[in-house]
């Protein structure tokens, strides 16, 4: 009888040792995934705010930011597209964790003086380009942080945060902007899609 329950004991063991197992295996490959879905999302992410960019920096020439007085509007455009433009040419995958807070600044900035630009004054095509990459960068900021969210919400279970599961990958930070807010009531019309190219 002693034996007996000593293998049932053994089994119960070996059984739970078995589901732990592949639990945490199941949960590393799921995190795994998670953890490239928010680096794909990160690459879309700048992609979309290096095009805002560009084209923030083409409506501030269009509009003759260089010939704008100081604290113009069109002028603080200019500064804000140079300074979200010359973010984008560092390796920003590595950069990003280090910088996320500053970057958030810089592209904050852009949408204020995105906002403050009359837009009546920009030629139709150049008005729905930058409406186009405005809403690119808010859908791609949306997907972006609900990948972070996914990610962290697992990273934040128990079994996941005593086995260490997620290794050495750094936590994912959300990335948080305000969108720009048009003066005027124009809105861009097309006939067909925007090219983002």
């Amino acid at each position: 009888m002693n034996g007996a329950t000593t293998w049932v004991v053994l089994g119960v063991a070996v059984l739970v040792l078995v589901w732990v197992t592949v639990l945490c295996v199941a949960r590393s490959r799921r995190l795994d995934r998670l953890h490239q879905r928010t680096d794909a999302a990160r690459v879309g992410l700048e992609s979309a705010l290096a095009r805002r960019a560009s084209v923030a920096v083409a409506v501030a020439e269009g509009l003759g930011a260089a010939r704008a007085p100081e604290g113009s509007p069109v002028a603080a455009l200019g500064h804000a597209a140079r300074a979200a433009g010359a973010g984008l040419v560092r390796d920003l995958p590595r950069e990003w964790d280090q910088g996320v807070e500053a970057r958030e600044l810089v592209e904050n900035a852009l949408s204020r003086a995105l906002g403050a630009v009359d837009r009546d004054l920009l030629p139709t095509a150049v008005l729905a380009e930058l409406v186009d990459a405005e809403q690119l960068v808010v859908l791609a900021r949306r997907v972006h942080n609900d990948a972070v969210r996914d990610t962290r919400g697992l990273r934040s279970r128990r079994l996941v945060r005593w086995l260490r599961l997620y290794g050495t990958a750094p936590l994912p930070e959300y990335f948080e902007i305000a969108e720009s807010a048009p003066h005027s009531g124009r809105v861009a019309s097309t006939d067909g899609p925007v090219s983002r190219e």
